[in-house]
C-alpha cells in the first residue's frame, strides 16, 4: 500500500521520509512502506509547477487575465479553491479531542506567540531597512508580509516534516485570532511609530479589517470547519479505525495536488510581474530568504532549549517561519493599489516562500537524529545468524 507524506506520523514518518530522500536509516531498520511518486520527488514536482506557471504567464498571458477576472474583492477564486483543497485533508486528519492538550503546553504557546508577534515582525522590519533602504515601496510591502502570520500552507510543511498536527492546528487558530486583533496596530507601529523613533521616514497606511477578517474566515475557517465535521461525523457513524484507515487515505493525496495546483495558479497569475522586474524581485527575495532561514532556526533552537519534542519543535519552527501571503497581497492591493511596489513585494512572497520552506522540510528531517536522538526509533536486535558473523 502506498503511503503519502501527509498520512504518516512521527517515527514512522521520519523513517519513511529519510529512507527515501536521504538514505540515513540503517539497513537493519524495518523496511518502510513505499512512498508515492509525488512524495519521493516532491521538490521536483514543485519546481515543475512553478515552471509551468511561469510558462503560462509568459506564453499564454490570457490565462493570467482570466485568473485576474475571477476575483471576489481582492481574493483570487482559483487560488482560494486550491488552498481549500490543500488544507482540508490536513485538517481532516487532526484529532480535535487531542488538540485540547496543546493548550496546556504553556512553553509551546508562549514561545509561539513571542516568535510570531514580536520576533517575526521585528526581524522583517530590520531586514527591510537593511536590504531595501532606497526602495520605500518594496520596503513597506516587505514589512506588511512580516506582519501576516501563516494560517494556510504552514499546515502542509508541518505535515511533510512530521510535525505535531494537533499543535499546528491549535497555533494556527490562535494566530488567526491575533491576526484580526493585532494586524492593524502592528502595521501602525512598524510603519509610523518605530520609524519616527529611529529618525527614519514613516509610511501612512490604513488597513481594512474586513480584508483581514475575510482572509482568516476563508483560508482557515472553511477548511477547519469541514475537517472538524468530517472527523466528528465519520467517527460517530463508522468509528475511528474506519475513519483513519479508510477515509483519510482517500482524501490525503488531495493535499499535495491542491498545493501543486495553487503553485501553478500563483505563478501564472503573478509570473508576468516577476518576468518584468527580475532585478527588483531579486532584491526583495534576498531579505525574505534570510527571514525564512533565521525564523526557522530560531524556532527550532527555541524548541530544543525548551525540551519540546521533535514534533512540537518542528511545528513551532514552521509556524514562526511561514507567512500569510494571501493576506499580505490583499492588504497591499487594497491599501496601495494592484500596480504598486508594495503589491509586488507581497506577490514575490509566496514565490520565494514555497521553495524555501520545502527546503526547510528536509532540513528539519536532517536535524532530527542530531538534535533529538532520544526520539529515534530503536534498531531491532541482530538475528542469531547476524550475531554469529561478529564472533
Amino acid at each position: 500500500m502506498k503511503c503519502s507524506s501527509v498520512d504518516i506520523d512521527n517515527d514512522q514518518c521520519y523513517r519513511e521520509s529519510l529512507s527515501k530522500n536521504w538514505r540515513f536509516v540503517s539497513s537493519t531498520a524495518p523496511a518502510p512502506t513505499r512512498l508515492g511518486a509525488i512524495d519521493r520527488l516532491l521538490p521536483v514536482w514543485i519546481l515543475a509547477a512553478m515552471a509551468l506557471g511561469l510558462l503560462l504567464a509568459l506564453y499564454v498571458p490570457a490565462v493570467g487575465e482570466l485568473l485576474h477576472a475571477f476575483t471576489i474583492g481582492s481574493i483570487s477564486v482559483p487560488i482560494a479553491i486550491g488552498l481549500l483543497i490543500m488544507m482540508y485533508p490536513v485538517l481532516a486528519k487532526v484529532r480535535y479531542t487531542d488538540a485540547r492538550a496543546v493548550a496546556s503546553d504553556k512553553r509551546l504557546l508562549v514561545s509561539s506567540l513571542l516568535l510570531n508577534w514580536l520576533v517575526g515582525p521585528a526581524l522583517m522590519f530590520a531586514l527591510a531597512w537593511i536590504f531595501l533602504p532606497d526602495l520605500p515601496e518594496y520596503r513597506t510591502g516587505l514589512i506588511i508580509v512580516g506582519l501576516a502570520r501563516c494560517i494556510a500552507m504552514v499546515l502542509i510543511w508541518n505535515d511533510l516534516a512530521c510535525g505535531d498536527r494537533e499543535a499546528a492546528a491549535f497555533l494556527v487558530a490562535v494566530n488567526s485570532v491575533f491576526q484580526v486583533v493585532a494586524f492593524g496596530a502592528l502595521g501602525w507601529f512598524y510603519l509610523q511609530v518605530l520609524p519616527a523613533w529611529l529618525g527614519l521616514p514613516t509610511t501612512s497606511a490604513e488597513f481594512s479589517i474586513w480584508a483581514i477578517t475575510a482572509s482568516v474566515l476563508i483560508f482557515l475557517g472553511i477548511p477547519l470547519l469541514a475537517g472538524y465535521l468530517s472527523r466528528r461525523i465519520g467517527e460517530a457513524r463508522r468509528g475511528r479505525d474506519w475513519y483513519e484507515a479508510r477515509f483519510l487515505p482517500r482524501v490525503g493525496p488531495f493535499a499535495l495536488w491542491g498545493l501543486l495546483f495553487t503553485i501553478v495558479m500563483l505563478f501564472a497569475l503573478q509570473g508576468q510581474q516577476v518576468i518584468d522586474h527580475p532585478g527588483d524581485v531579486a532584491r526583495i527575495a534576498l531579505p525574505m530568504l534570510v527571514y525564512f532561514a533565521v525564523m526557522f532556526l530560531v524556532g527550532f533552537v527555541t524548541g530544543r532549549l525548551l525540551r519540546l519534542s521533535y514534533e512540537r519543535t518542528t511545528t513551532l519552527a514552521f509556524t514562526a517561519a511561514g507567512n500569510n501571503f494571501e493576506l499580505a497581497i490583499a492588504v497591499a492591493i487594497g491599501t496601495f493599489g494592484a500596480l504598486s511596489g508594495q503589491a509586488l513585494a507581497g506577490i514575490v512572497g509566496p514565490l520565494i516562500e514555497v521553495p524555501a520552506l520545502v527546503a526547510l522540510v528536509y532540513v528539519a528531517l536532517w536535524l532530527k537524529p542530531r538534535l533529538f536522538p532520544e526520539r529515534m526509533p530503536a534498531a531491532p536486535p541482530p538475528t542469531p545468524a547476524a550475531a554469529s558473523t561478529l564472533v
